[in-house]
């Protein structure tokens, strides 16, 4: 989970691409960077930390250039060093710079192939780097002293050829333009829009819509899966798809918990979805327990909100803050290591406890992942005084790891992984559980008006979309991803930053 942005403007875009990051921090807490183009030069800052403290005024003075792209990242591929922030860079051909979100399933046969055929040296452990790098390459083999579109293209269809997995990219072809391609099953969201000005027209290429919406730009509409954008220093944009069997299977979990609700995915509103989330909730309880005895309907802020109004409105029950959050304390579910994760929950909400004294009282989440959070704010619920905790998550039970771009935890640490749900409430300590169903949260997703029948949805089913993904696979980023390698890897990354400093 990452957020990329792309501007060609008609006069200098990086305070442009400031905001549309600031829009886009949701996605990513971890590192930001910019890239601005500039008679021929680059001039990039990025770094560890949030886009504000990344970014001060001197940094932004020397970001010049009416052309540049954008990155806010936490670490799925690669480590969590200052190294790994983007946009990365290669100096042939042209000079081509890269943020990307998503990742890549056989990255190590592309890096070996880098290394072996196409000669070129990957600097850091970051599938984005091999990414580019196989751009660059493709891009060099038209031989072009200046490249056109059609080798843009080009170049496009042969990375579609070699790269699987589920990937946005936005890059910015020095001197010459930007280029933004989604992979051939559109697994991660990238749009395009443009906007207006007394000098002409300027175009964006972000991951949300909303990052448009607050700059002003008209959302064009998504990219389909495999088909890229390029739009040229001068401003002539050009489309192409560059995929020769795309087939649209979105992230569901971008409604579920990723993107803001105030975006447009794929033609379909995330606040619209997550409403009919809580229709469909409330019409499983009513089904499962008509004759309940919720006094009272609370969401775990923010992401929930939404499902939670519709899920009490469609009860008849009252709905109710019952926790207020501080907003300086970052996602929970990407934290290495239970002890900062247990930790932070306690600084992250706090319970109002006249909302909770003597009821019984529905707590609503987006999702429950490793179980560590919303145990925890069951125990703050029963501190306060509630009567019976019952909880209920707007997404079915995650019982499978990520594997396209969302770090998520290895298997054995999700708290659903081999248990039933009502293992699941003894764990976390609840009265009753209530997950949503998977057909419901397709319909809820899938169901508007615009028709989306199939999405990759293996964080619920284990069925993965791109058809690589096997056990061994699973167990080799199992042993990538689990808390102990983070730790280590975060303590070895202090030490060395530590040394270069």
């Amino acid at each position: 989970m990452c957020g990329i942005v792309g501007i060609v403007g008609k006069s200098n875009v990086n305070q442009a691409l400031y905001d549309a990051l600031t829009v886009l921090q949701h996605r990513g807490q971890d590192a930001a960077g910019i890239v601005t183009s500039h008679d021929g030069r680059l001039f990039l800052r990025k770094d560890n930390g949030l886009v504000r403290d990344v970014f001060q005024q001197r940094h932004m003075q020397r970001l010049v250039g009416h052309m540049g792209i954008g990155h806010v990242r936490y670490p799925t591929a690669g480590s969590s060093t200052s190294a790994e922030a983007q946009p990365f860079y290669v100096n042939s051909p042209y000079g081509i710079t890269l943020a990307h979100n998503g990742n890549l399933t056989n990255v190590e046969q592309l890096a070996k192939e880098i290394y072996e055929s196409d000669l070129r040296h990957v600097n850091t452990n970051s599938d984005s780097e091999v990414l580019l790098n196989v751009f660059a390459h493709e891009l060099a083999q038209r031989g072009k002293l200046q490249p056109t579109e059609e080798d843009v293209f080009a170049a496009v269809t042969d990375v579609h050829n070699r790269c699987v997995g589920g990937y946005a990219v936005v890059a910015m072809i020095t001197g010459y333009g930007i280029v933004g391609f989604r992979d051939p099953h559109g697994i991660r969201p990238i749009v395009f829009g443009q906007r207006h000005t007394d000098e002409g027209v300027e175009y964006m290429i972000a991951s949300e819509s909303v990052s448009l919406d607050v700059l002003g730009f008209t959302l064009i509409r998504d990219l389909a899966p495999g088909e890229a954008v390029y739009i040229t220093e001068e401003g002539k944009l050009y489309t192409r798809q560059c995929a020769n069997d795309p087939q649209l299977t979105p992230c569901i979990f971008e409604h579920v918990y990723l993107a803001r609700p105030d975006s447009i995915i794929d033609g379909v509103s995330v606040y619209k979805a997550r409403l009919r989330m809580g229709e469909k909730l409330a019409e499983k309880i009513l089904r499962e327990r008509p004759e309940h005895d919720i006094d009272v309907v609370i969401p775990i802020p923010d992401t929930s909100r939404t499902a939670a109004l519709e899920l009490a409105n469609h009860l008849g029950v009252k709905f109710r803050e019952g926790f207020v959050k501080n907003r300086y304390i970052g996602r929970t579910f990407i934290m290495p290591g239970q002890a900062a994760r247990k930790k932070s929950v306690r600084q992250k909400l706090n319970a109002i406890e006249l909302e909770f004294r003597g009821k019984n009282v529905m707590l609503v989440d987006d999702s429950i992942v490793r179980g560590t959070t919303c145990k925890q704010i069951i125990q703050m619920a029963r501190e306060a005084g509630a009567k019976n905790v019952y909880f209920c998550s707007a997404a079915p039970a995650v019982r499978y790891p990520n594997v396209y771009g969302i770090d998520m935890p290895s298997a054995h640490e999700l708290i659903a992984h081999n248990r039933s749900t009502q293992d699941v409430a003894d764990l976390i300590g609840a009265d009753w559980l209530i997950y949503q169903d998977l057909p419901d949260l397709i319909e809820a997703v899938g169901g508007g008006k615009i028709k989306i029948e199939h999405f990759d949805c293996a964080v619920f089913d284990g069925k993965y979309v791109t058809g690589d993904v096997d056990e061994a696979y699973l167990n080799k980023i199992e042993n990538a991803r689990n808390d102990a390698s983070k730790v280590k890897t975060q303590a070895v990354s202090a030490i060395i930053d530590l040394y270069n400093n």
